[in-house]
């Protein structure tokens, strides 16, 4: 059995999406039946559940066998990853998770709060949210442009680099703003808002 080590999962996310997948995941069933001399009698109890990563698999699983999952350099409306990144909190309630293959630069961003350990969310898992997150930190400006300011954002970000993986809703995707500063022509950036991150093995 392999174990996750979760780093960041988005339980808003999670929580907008499973009770369109299965409205009546998440509540325990239970029975009781009783009896007396004259007739028999039963009563149905039904409780909820908060198990978190019951509730996140049940969201991954459907993802991966129904919707359009992708893959970093090909993404659908969702994408899923393995890479080395580095990652970190930026502009106070953001955090940032940035790396690149060699066609694509990554950027994945959302509320802070959403970390292991964290507080309630607070920070915005939307692109202008993140956008505004992450010119707050850089240093040269980014202009208007959000794939811009994503690029930006993965050269300058600092820390360690950690193998990573990761499914994430895309938000944005689009040719380099900056070739020159690519490693190879033709690159692309993404942007996307995780629903879960964890350390790969």
């Amino acid at each position: 059995m392999s174990l996750r080590y979760y780093l960041y999962i988005s339980d808003s996310k999670v929580d907008i999406l499973l009770p369109q997948i299965d409205p009546a995941f998440g509540r325990t069933r239970e029975t009781e039946i009783g009896f007396n001399l004259r007739v028999a009698a039963g009563k149905r109890k039904v409780e909820a559940t908060s198990d978190r990563i019951a509730r996140l698999d049940r969201v991954v699983r459907y993802l991966d066998d129904f919707a359009d999952v992708g893959t970093v350099d090909e993404p659908g409306q969702y994408f899923r990853g393995r890479m080395r990144m580095r990652w970190g909190p930026v502009g106070g309630e953001l955090v940032w998770f940035a790396g690149a293959t060699s066609r694509t630069v990554v950027g994945l961003g959302g509320s802070r709060a959403h970390v292991a350990g964290e507080g309630e969310p607070s920070g915005s898992s939307t692109l202008p949210g993140m956008v505004e997150g992450l010119r707050s930190v850089l240093a040269e400006e980014g202009g208007a442009e959000a794939l811009a300011t994503v690029h930006l954002a993965a050269r300058q970000l600092r820390g360690t680099e950690q193998e990573l993986e990761f499914v994430a809703k895309r938000l944005g995707q689009g040719p380099s703003p900056y070739p020159e500063l690519d490693p190879r022509a033709g690159m692309t950036v993404l942007v996307g808002s995780p629903i879960f991150v964890a350390l790969a093995d």
